[in-house]
């Protein structure tokens, strides 16, 4: 039996529970890969984390505030889209993520969805987090800013509020990233970069921080991040005059639709075995999962935005955050999987780029 039907298999029988049963069960058959491939868990252990990957103090509180999402990207491992209006974070849950910002006075909270300006209380949250003095990062998709007239002012309200704005552009080419994320994205993306422009963000010496994330379109580890940010910063500057100040290089994780793309290419195999084989034990220090706190946007706590997806709550009583108490928190190991592998492969992979 080949691998699209072994899953085919695997998502029949767990059709009446969630998807994240199904991906766990894809990335825990050892019958779905050609070559033995360790468990994650052993490969830490042999790397020195006897007792597992420990917490370090939290600096950055990412909040998915919602997968509502005006796209549909072929490789978004959230899953988000135009359907999901039911998955967003309400008021209730903002402001109890916004006693703990304030109480614990967190540096960062990364903001991201789907396309988090789409929640109805997205700029409330904003200002109150920016008023607490906490540095605001804002996931944006650039589209959103093209996409009704309600929002073309959010180059204006990021600067206002001094977002650090990150958002994915998949290549300078139009079809490079067309065929990732959808027709007349990179039109848009492009238009949206120069209205951040316009208002200052990426230019020297305004202090608005604008930085983009690459990821492959295949199945393959990203190249060296400082050539690719050279590379972009030369092209987009050449082609469309826009500027930005950093580019994140981040590895395609095994879960969601890039799950799915691997099955239905029959490369989950390779890309599995290659993400093994790059594992880089220094990338363990400096994982975002140590410092970094991933809420849904039902409130559960999870070790980082992948687990998230998965599931896979951390390991802390009543695991919600109306439950959170911060010695439990520091006192727990990180929850791992096969897909931590992504993370770890090269000069590893996080929400900020590279991490060796």
């Amino acid at each position: 039996m080949g691998i699209k039907q072994k899953t085919k298999s695997l998502k029949s029988r767990g059709s009446n529970l969630s998807d994240s049963f199904y991906q766990l069960q894809v990335l825990s058959d050892k019958q779905l890969v050609d070559t033995e491939i360790p468990k994650f868990a052993n490969r830490i252990k042999e790397a020195g984390w006897d007792k597992g990957i420990d917490p370090i103090p939290v600096e950055i509180f990412q909040i998915n505030i919602g997968k509502l999402c005006n796209q549909t990207c072929a490789h978004c491992h959230v899953d988000a889209g135009p359907d999901k209006k039911e998955e967003n974070m309400d008021r209730a849950t903002l402001e109890t993520c916004l006693s703990i910002i304030k109480a614990h006075k967190i540096p960062k909270v990364d903001i991201t969805g789907g396309a988090p300006e789409m929640n109805a209380h997205f700029r409330w949250f904003v200002e109150e987090c920016y008023k607490a003095g906490s540095t605001v990062m804002v996931r944006c998709n650039l589209t959103i800013i093209r996409a009704n007239k309600k929002y073309y002012d959010l180059p204006e309200f990021f600067k206002k509020n001094k977002v650090h704005v990150i958002s994915s552009l998949p290549y300078f080419s139009q079809s490079r990233t067309d065929s990732q994320r959808g027709d007349g994205v990179f039109e848009d993306s492009i238009t949206a970069l120069q209205e951040l422009n316009k208002v200052g963000y990426g230019i020297e010496g305004t202090g608005l921080l604008l930085d983009l994330v690459h990821n492959p379109s295949g199945a393959y580890l990203p190249g060296p991040q400082e050539e690719l940010e050279a590379e972009f910063k030369r092209q987009l500057k050449r082609k469309f005059d826009i500027d930005f100040n950093n580019l994140f290089a981040i590895t395609n994780i095994p879960i969601s639709r890039f799950l799915d793309y691997l099955i239905e290419t029959d490369n989950y195999a390779s890309y599995m075995d290659e993400l093994s084989m790059a594992f880089n034990p220094s990338t363990l220090d400096g994982l975002m999962c140590r410092n970094t706190l991933s809420i849904s946007w039902d409130g559960y706590i999870h070790d980082c935005d992948f687990n998230q997806m998965l599931e896979l709550r951390s390991a802390v009583k009543g695991q919600h955050i109306n439950d959170l108490n911060m010695e439990d928190l520091m006192s727990r190991k990180i929850v791992t999987n096969q897909h931590c592998y992504g993370c770890t492969a090269g000069a590893g992979s996080s929400c900020g780029g590279t991490v060796a």
